[in-house]
This record gives C-alpha cells, structure tokens and sequence, in this order.
C-alpha cells in the first residue's frame, strides 16, 4: 500500500509539474487559448540577394516593439525533407490576443513601411490566420 501511495504522489507531483510547464511555456511565447494568429509564408524572386532577404528578416522581427498588439513572434526558414515547399523559404507567425490586434496591425505605418521593403523581392506570398485551438 504504502508503494502505491508513493507511485500515486509521485505521478501527481509529475502532472502538476508539466502543467506548469505548459503554462509558462505558452506565456513565454505569447501563446494562449483562442490567441488570434497570423501566419504569412514567404517566396523571394530569385534574382533576390540575400541581403535583402536578411534586411527582410531584419525589418520583419522589428514589427513587434513597433506595434502594440502584437503578442508573440516567431519565424524560421524551411527545413522540411518533404519537398512540399514551392519555393516558400520563410514563414513568420504574429499572435494577437484576437482579431482586433490583427485589424491594428495590418493598416499600421510600421507594417506599410515593412511592405514597402519587402514587395521589390516578394514573388509570392501566403497567408493564413486561425484562432489557436
């Protein structure tokens, strides 16, 4: 008996534990429960330089002390081995606490001034925005 109640405390200790680490994770990423995210996903004219590419990257990663709303943000290139990508290279996830954040963001100087460094080496462009499940 007395093995099953250690074993049971220690599986409680262990659930509780990794419940914090979810939490403090989310926190630390800007992540919550119905957070409003916009995912844009890059492909650059080839005759791009990648010094553009990086003052792209640069200017991008700015928009967040710019822009008040904005709260999260991350981004990376593909290194995905399915071979899926269509010339897609970069892909840039800004979370919002809702759609609200977004309607800020999107018509803000700071993001018209991204734009305009990036459109000259944008080739195409997707994005998609979902309420985070």
């Amino acid at each position: 008996m007395k093995k099953i109640f250690t074993l049971l405390t220690v599986f409680v200790t262990a659930l509780a534990m990794a419940d914090h680490h979810q939490e403090n994770t989310s926190k630390e990423s800007g992540a919550s429960a119905g957070a409003y995210r916009h995912v844009v996903i890059f492909k650059f004219k080839e005759e791009a330089t990648k010094e553009q590419i990086q003052k792209v990257e640069s200017e991008f990663a700015k928009l967040p002390d710019k822009i008040e709303t904005v709260t999260g943000y991350e981004w990376g290139t593909n290194v995905s081995p399915e071979n899926h990508d269509q010339g897609y290279t970069h892909c840039f996830i800004v979370s919002f606490k809702d759609r609200a954040g977004l309607d800020v963001y999107l018509p803000h100087q700071a993001h018209q001034d991204f734009i305009s460094v990036l459109k000259p080496i944008l080739d195409k462009v997707m994005v998609i925005d979902f309420v985070a499940q």
